[in-house]
């Protein structure tokens, strides 16, 4: 009997671990790929939000979650980080 029972279960365990590889595991990375994405932002970097706005960066706050982008001359909005969809232009690291 115990051998009819792990035979049931077999497909149940077999599709977990499929929807775990095509599913799961690649979102979490990409998960971490924004995450570090977000965290590298600096000043003067052109970004788009996901509401489809493009600015440039003109200050990154560290301690709140957000940062101030300039999305024409003069008109500046805070934004969250995470509310970040992709980073157009990176400006090179400050010596």
């Amino acid at each position: 009997m115990e051998g009819g029972a792990i035979a049931q279960f077999l497909p149940l365990i077999l599709i977990f671990a499929i929807m775990y590889f095509l599913l799961i595991r690649p979102q979490q990375k990409k998960m971490k790929e924004h995450q570090a994405m977000v965290e590298a932002v600096r000043r003067g970097d052109q970004v788009v939000t996901q509401g489809g706005m493009i600015g440039k960066v003109s200050k990154v706050k560290e301690g709140d979650n957000e940062i101030e982008v300039e999305i024409a001359e003069g008109v500046k909005v805070r934004v969250v980080k995470s509310t970040i969809a992709q980073v157009l232009n990176k400006t090179e690291p400050a010596k």
